[in-house]
């Protein structure tokens, strides 16, 4: 039964291990997502503050301000198909998450359901004793 239960503690332990790599892959993904989403926000602020102007402008200013703006347009775009992908690794990083709480947490189950069936054999043979031993184990213990 002692090994049993030691099997169990084992279990638990690796069990809380898979637990905080998947909440460690949790974090880790959010941050990268939020990381994105905040490049995707400056780039946008830099594209809109481009074209601020004050007085007359050259064309040849405005061509240059115009081909920069495409190409924060494009970039900003990118970072949204990146974006997305972020938030699909966010959302199986968090399933994951969960398999492996659940799964823990039906280890721990498993180990209190052996600690208790040990303790109920333990009352079992201490009750199957006559009495006067049984005296005698309970003043040992």
């Amino acid at each position: 039964m002692s090994r049993l239960i030691a099997s169990r503690k084992r279990l638990v332990r690796v069990r809380d291990v898979q637990h905080l790599q998947a909440v460690g892959a949790l974090m880790q993904a959010r941050d990268e997502a939020a990381q994105i989403e905040e490049n995707s926000r400056r780039i946008a602020k830099v594209r809109e503050e481009l074209f601020e102007m004050q007085g007359p402008v050259v064309g040849a200013l405005l061509a240059s301000k115009q081909e920069l703006a495409g190409r924060l347009e494009r970039a900003g775009r990118q970072l949204d198909g990146a974006l997305y992908d972020a938030n699909r690794r966010v959302d199986q990083r968090d399933t994951e998450r969960v398999s492996a709480n659940r799964d823990r947490e039906i280890a721990e189950r498993l180990r209190d359901k052996a600690e208790a069936a040990r303790e109920a054999l333990r009352e079992a043979r201490l009750a199957a004793l006559p009495r006067y031993r049984r005296m005698q184990k309970e003043g040992n213990e």
